[in-house]
């Protein structure tokens, strides 16, 4: 088997020395170490590598890529069918993220110029001052935590706001 130097790997593969080093110490990649302690990574790192960064691209987390990359043999290069498979998983996140992309896009257009200034009644950031069911402060900063539902008396703190 075809060993590479970590220097090779960062230049092959766009990753950081730093950043490789932290991947392998969160389990995402595996190296063997030479007598002198250096590093020294199989080939198929690269595709786990591109698929890190994929991953990532997707908005995975570590932890979640990690899960994901123990579903992947260790002593092969995944196949076309392992990639498939996982990247299966992702597409209901990138559906979420393109309708959140969407509409972000289409409510700049109607924002631009409205001037409310108020994010009690601003429609593109807090459509029906939803977000003061969960207190003060910003809420919105991800379209994740739009799904976070409404607390038990959140109902009435949101029909108090306003």
């Amino acid at each position: 088997m075809e060993l590479m130097a970590i220097g090779e790997v960062a230049a092959r593969s766009g990753v950081a020395v730093s950043a490789l080093r932290y991947y392998e110490a969160e389990g995402l990649v595996s190296c063997e170490r030479t007598a002198g302690g250096a590093r020294r990574f199989p080939r198929s790192v690269l595709r786990r590598l591109a698929f890190i960064r994929a991953a990532q691209n997707v908005g995975l987390s570590l932890p979640e890529i990690r899960e994901a990359l123990a579903t992947l043999p260790e002593g092969r290069t995944p196949t076309a069918r392992d990639w498939a498979r996982l990247s299966h998983t992702w597409r209901a996140r990138l559906d979420e993220q393109i309708a959140a992309l969407t509409q972000l896009r289409d409510g700049l257009a109607a924002c631009i110029g409205c001037g409310c200034l108020s994010l009690s009644r601003c429609a593109l950031s807090n459509a029906g001052d939803v977000a003061a069911a969960y207190g003060p402060g910003a809420r919105w900063l991800s379209p994740a935590l739009r799904r976070i539902p409404p607390t038990s008396n959140a109902g009435d703190a949101a029909g108090r706001a306003g």
